[in-house]
């Protein structure tokens, strides 16, 4: 499984790259704090997986990085080869990025 730290992110960010990320916590997890990403609970990322591109990167996060993992194996099964998995999840963005974002 591919990786991407939150400074790989930040820079795609900031370079404009064309990507899609999608955030796989919770809808009222999303409200508390998140990136701008699409969010598709866990629960539901294989039925909604035709909203996920498949010829873009696709970054998948989560709280620490590990629903988005188990996310991204979902995913595989169903034949996804373009995603990336946040490591350390928004935590590691508050840490390293943002330390003022909400986070519970």
């Amino acid at each position: 499984m591919r990786e991407i730290t939150v400074q790989d992110l930040k820079s795609m960010i900031d370079r404009n790259e064309e990507f899609q990320l999608i955030d796989v916590r919770e809808p009222f997890e999303y409200e508390v704090s998140n990136l701008n990403g699409d969010n598709i609970p866990l629960s539901g990322v294989v039925i909604e997986s035709d909203k996920i591109s498949k010829d873009i990167p696709v970054v998948v996060q989560c709280r620490s990085g590990k629903r988005s993992a188990q996310a991204i194996m979902l995913l595989e099964q169903e034949g996804f080869t373009n995603l990336s998995n946040l490591k350390g999840g928004i935590l590691a963005w508050k840490e390293e990025i943002d330390p003022e974002l909400d986070v519970y």
